[in-house]
């Protein structure tokens, strides 16, 4: 699947959003993707999560024991990809500000693909390799249905993305005077 047929789906969906946006990461943005929106459709999660899936069993090598999602927002893309890749799917959630495995045990050694929504800073996939790998995990690989930052982002792997859509991102006191004169929306997640 093409970034242009990602973004078609996004589009068909309304999730592509255009404003004044607080991210996740606290960064703003003229555009934020509201994966819920695509969610909230079956048919088109499944077409996202099976191309996702495809592009996983092609870049890793050797099986996979679990798919893991960041909670929130990596919770359903992560069960979809997980189910086109025939293993279990679980996730991590925070716990006094940390990821944490909590609802789940998880072998010493199990190759594990964490599978996250949309990555802007990447921040939520270096939290879940440091709470996988400090658990035994063997973080085989890191993936996404929508990279922001167009392959800029270190996420501390390399990171398998479904689309590139690299979207301007701007600290809270480095704005454009456009996005400035826009009163500022926050529809993320964290920290609700």
């Amino acid at each position: 699947m093409e970034t242009s047929e990602v973004l078609d789906i996004f589009r068909e969906a309304g999730a592509v959003l255009e404003g004044h946006f607080i991210l996740t990461s606290g960064l703003r943005s003229p555009v934020f993707l509201q994966k819920a929106r695509v969610f909230m459709h079956a048919e088109k999660t499944e077409r996202l999560c099976r191309a996702l899936a495809v592009k996983i069993r092609r870049e890793v090598p050797g099986s996979i024991d679990y798919v893991v999602g960041p909670a929130v927002g990596g919770l359903i893309p992560a069960y979809e990809t997980s189910r086109h890749l025939g293993v279990p799917a679980i996730w991590v959630e925070r716990e006094q500000g940390v990821f944490r495995l909590r609802r789940f045990d998880i072998e010493k050694g199990a190759r594990v693909v964490i599978v996250e929504d949309i990555v802007t800073t990447g921040l939520s996939i270096r939290e879940t390799i440091a709470c996988l790998r400090e658990l035994g995990a063997e973080v085989a690989a890191a993936a996404c249905i929508i990279d922001r930052s167009a392959g800029k982002t270190d996420v501390g792997m390399p990171l398998i993305a479904l689309a590139e859509y690299e979207v301007p991102a701007y600290p809270a006191d480095q704005l454009p005077p456009e996005l400035a004169a826009i009163p500022p929306v926050k529809p993320g997640s964290r920290n609700i």
